[in-house]
């Protein structure tokens, strides 16, 4: 009898311990970029701004871009709890069909939520030839 109530009291304290896990979450200020209206010759960036919201360090893994006209970069090293990072996203329309585009960038992280997307928008111009 002992046993069978120590071993479901170390049952019920073990499942507290595992629900009060320590985990990251990730916040942005905005998740789509409009970058505007550019020349066709011309790169754009934009920088989404992000802040670990949760209570342990936050890994971003992959950030994986819809097309190669299209590069993410980040950090590789962990962001603590309450701190901000940053993932800078370029976009190259060189050779691409003049016209509104908008591509996307999924990202992989230990965040409770550990997929998200971003988005960058605009509207590229035809070169004027001169």
């Amino acid at each position: 009898m002992k046993k069978i109530v120590l071993l479901t009291l170390g049952l019920i304290l073990g499942a507290t311990g595992i629900s009060a896990q320590q985990v990251a979450d990730i916040k942005f200020t905005e998740t789509t970029i409009d970058v505007g209206t550019f020349p066709e010759n011309k790169t754009v960036e934009a920088v989404f701004n992000f802040t670990n919201t949760g209570s342990a360090p936050l890994v971003i893994h992959q950030a994986i871009a819809s097309c190669g006209c299209t590069i993410p970069e980040f950090s590789k090293e962990p962001i603590l709890p309450g701190k901000s990072g940053t993932i800078k996203v370029t976009y190259d329309g060189t050779g691409k069909l003049p016209g509104k585009f908008q591509k996307s960038v999924t990202l992989r992280t230990n965040a409770k939520t550990e997929l998200m997307r971003l988005y960058i928008k605009g509207d590229m111009e035809v070169k004027k030839s001169e």
